[in-house]
């Protein structure tokens, strides 16, 4: 096992203390480190895209991603996209919501977390780019219709905020 250090993580506007091993997985420091267990551990190869996040405006996979290389970078997670005052949900969790995008829940905050990103870089998306950006994650129960026609919904009513 290799010897932790102490790190210093920017995490949804909050620099956290952490501690890391060089080979630590994103995922794993994000659930059980900062114990932010929004974010799920699906296949941990970064097939099924249950463990997205956004680190510096970019979706990633965090069970690919070595937890030193986000130190510094700013990382959000499932729970940082809702209003941090109020604690309302953000516009595509609420999006989700409403058209039954949700089923067992697993893939549901890969899938957000994606489109959260798509929809801030790019507001009126088509139905093809919601595809591309949604095409990483894999969900065995809505048969993405549901999820295709959530985001595309959030995009009409005003995107994320």
């Amino acid at each position: 096992m290799m010897k932790k250090q102490l790190v210093t993580m920017n995490i949804n506007g909050e620099n956290m203390d952490l501690r890391v091993a060089p080979n630590d997985v994103l995922v794993e420091v994000l659930r059980k480190e900062a114990n932010l267990t929004g974010t799920k551990k699906g296949c941990g190869q970064g097939d099924c895209g249950a463990c997205t996040v956004i680190i510096d405006n970019k979706a990633v996979l965090s069970c690919l991603t070595l937890a030193m290389s986000a130190a510094g970078r700013e990382i959000t997670t499932i729970e940082g996209i809702a209003d941090h005052k109020t604690g309302e949900m953000n516009a595509i969790q609420k999006s989700f919501l409403n058209h039954g995008a949700v089923q067992c829940g697993y893939c549901t905050p890969g899938m957000i977390m994606s489109s959260y990103n798509l929809l801030k870089n790019k507001p009126n998306p088509t139905r093809q780019e919601i595809r591309r950006a949604l095409s990483g994650n894999l969900c065995r129960c809505t048969g993405y219709i549901l999820i295709l026609e959530a985001v595309q919904a959030c995009a009409a009513e005003g995107g994320v905020n």
